[in-house]
């Protein structure tokens, strides 16, 4: 039965986390959502959320947060939101769904702990900025 079940596969989206200077001069941090298709994907959903395990067993959790983005343009991104440098400690996930035609879509974008960092940052295609990517 398992094997009648069709998964499809995303390619070409993207979520980078993207170090900006705001309005007051301070370095502040935005998730976005890249869609690298040629063509739209509509109805996004994102949910997000931080977490962390210790070995001795302590967990730290970041409430679960639910973004309704739309509809995307082909090569084109959106803010899902911004995001504190406090929580870069712990692993941050993005559950990003859409539908092509009617197809739905789902993947699981993981930053992990420590990993957001300037030194990591590469290029981010679109954006035109400095960011960490995972695609």
């Amino acid at each position: 039965m398992k094997k009648d079940i069709y998964l499809p596969q995303v390619k070409d989206v993207a979520v980078a986390i993207v170090s900006e200077i705001n309005e007051l001069s301070e370095t502040e941090w935005n998730v976005y959502l890249l869609n690298l298709k040629n063509e739209m994907i509509t109805q996004v959903l994102v949910s997000s959320k931080g977490y962390l395990k210790f070995e001795n067993g302590e967990e730290i959790r970041t409430t679960t947060l639910r973004h309704s983005l739309g509809n995307i343009k082909p090569n084109s991104f959106t803010k899902i939101e911004p995001i504190m440098e406090d929580v870069f400690g712990l692993h941050n996930e993005y559950w990003v769904s859409f539908f092509i035609d009617n197809t739905m879509y789902d993947k699981k974008f993981i930053f992990l702990a420590e990993t957001i960092k300037q030194e990591n940052s590469i290029q981010i295609p679109l954006i035109e900025k400095f960011g960490i990517l995972i695609n």
